[in-house]
């Protein structure tokens, strides 16, 4: 704001910043104070159990003498030397190359299926429901399904011709790990294909008009329009998949311990009878903190594989 002083000169005048600086500070401690909660828990229930299991995988400290003392590295030497962790590690990197084929190809069948077929608020709820079932109450079902003395899939099984008592769903080592998969595609694959969806309904009609006029068929304007346009969401959708099947624990650990004969013996779980079955703690540790290399390794394969398509 201009003022006009003595000797015709222009003065501008500041305005007052007092009360706008003291109500951002005081926004900003309100905000601090909404935080602090979850602060609070993230310190305590992440951050804290993730510096503790660090230095714990540098020590021997076992759940017996409930005392630790400095190795070093020897944890991680003997880890690599053992053919249970390299059993479990070929193991878990196949469950989730798996898991991310299946999910994906099906979670974008379901979701262009729904986008065609119906925009009903309430079938998309009910398609959402097994994903939002908690996993060891999931994994309990799944377990008495699959009973070899009492499956309902056995039943169903055996009505269409199959000699009894049917198959052992989780005592057969290559159909424990078939089981697993088929589990856990059905466990994520509600959550991806609505995600997908959400992406499918920003694609612009007029893209799939032109194309039509174009003379494009579906397939080609399911290729050349929609995939393209939803590549982003898809990758982003399968990074979540990597991550959470990567860390997948009580799926697993409800259903088959990690068997039979270490069939399904994931790094989670190969992890957990390490630090908490076996007692050994610093060993368990430098197992958990092993995945996290072998996490982002994957991630970087699967991000420069989906950019240069």
């Amino acid at each position: 704001m201009a003022i006009t002083a003595f000797g015709g000169r222009s003065v501008t005048a500041r305005p007052k910043t007092t009360g706008r600086r003291f109500g951002l500070k005081h926004e900003t401690r309100t905000a601090w104070l909404f935080l602090l909660p979850s602060l609070i828990g993230f310190v305590v229930f992440y951050a804290y159990p993730a510096l503790r299991g660090f230095y714990l995988s540098f020590t021997d400290y076992n759940l017996l003498s409930q005392e630790g003392h400095w190795i070093g590295l020897q944890n991680y030497k003997g880890m690599l030397q053992d053919a249970l962790f390299w059993n479990a590690l070929g193991i878990t990197f196949k469950y989730v190359i798996i898991n991310i084929a299946i999910q994906t190809a099906l979670a974008l069948a379901i979701a262009v299926l729904m986008h065609r077929l119906t925009q009903s608020v309430v079938v998309r709820s009910v398609v959402l429901l097994p994903w939002l079932v908690p996993n060891a109450v999931l994994a309990l079902l799944w377990m008495w399904m699959l009973d070899p003395a009492f499956s309902i899939v056995n039943r169903l099984l055996i009505g269409l011709g199959v000699p009894k008592p049917g198959p052992s769903w989780l005592g057969n080592p290559y159909l424990a790990m078939f089981s697993i998969i088929m589990i856990n595609t059905w466990r994520g694959l509600p959550f991806y294909g609505i995600t997908l969806l959400a992406g499918l309904q920003t694609v612009p009609p007029e893209l799939y008009e032109a194309a039509t006029i174009d003379g494009a068929s579906g397939w080609q304007r399911f290729r050349y329009v929609t995939l393209p346009l939803l590549k982003p969401i898809i990758m982003i959708v399968t990074l979540f998949s990597v991550i959470f099947t990567f860390a997948d624990f009580q799926l697993v650990y409800v259903l088959t311990h990690g068997g039979p004969q270490n069939a399904t013996q994931l790094f989670a779980t190969y992890a957990f009878d390490i630090g908490m079955g076996a007692g050994q703690l610093g060993l368990g540790a430098s197992v958990a903190l092993t995945m996290l290399p072998a996490l982002g390794l994957l991630i970087i394969a699967l991000t420069l594989y989906m950019r240069r398509q």
